[in-house]
């Protein structure tokens, strides 16, 4: 259970104020059809994470376990300064053109997800944990609750999370589980 609600708080607070949050109140913005873009998002985010929580527990097996656990602690405090950093959504990632709400939306968050720090984050959890279905689920969920608030009340949270306080605290939740993975 430890593994399920970690992965889900980490990137809970990692994707506040992230580009694919940014990308979720622009999509309900521009298409206003929430549970079809709720859908996509929870399917993008699925394929997304396993791919990202298999390459988590493939290359566990690659390393020792003693640079892992540097590896990961070093990685845990890379995201912590990352996520201190606010994204912007590029105009250019905002739109793909001739494509359905669903499809465009599925499309969207999966490739906005690539290298970002909530996929970092669930490679990393995935190392660290024996459990990769707990991550996967954990990751999602957190996804989910961070970003689904945004496609059905968008406008009016943006205008009322302090964003900045917000990005603080899950930089410090990354810098403690720095420190934990190397204890």
């Amino acid at each position: 259970m430890e593994t399920l609600s970690l992965s889900a708080l980490v990137v809970f607070l990692a994707e506040i104020g992230d580009k694919t949050q940014l990308l979720a109140l622009m999509l309900t913005l521009r298409f206003r059809v929430p549970w079809l873009i709720s859908i996509a998002i929870l399917i993008a985010t699925l394929l997304n994470h396993a791919a990202a929580a298999w390459f988590g527990s493939w290359v566990v097996g690659f390393i020792s376990p003693n640079f892992l656990e540097y590896l990961i602690a070093g990685s845990f405090f890379a995201v912590a300064l990352w996520t201190l950093l606010p994204d912007k959504l590029d105009e250019e990632e905002a739109l793909i053109s001739g494509s359905g709400v669903f499809f465009t939306t599925l499309v969207l968050f999966f490739v906005a997800e690539i290298g970002d720090k909530t996929q970092v984050a669930t490679v990393l959890l995935a190392a660290e944990y024996d459990s990769m279905i707990l991550v996967i689920v954990g990751t999602t969920l957190g996804m989910l609750l961070a970003n689904i608030p945004v496609v059905f009340f968008g406008e009016k949270l943006a205008k009322r999370l302090p964003l900045q306080w917000i990005h603080r605290g899950a930089a410090l939740l990354f810098v403690v589980l720095g420190i934990v993975s190397l204890t």
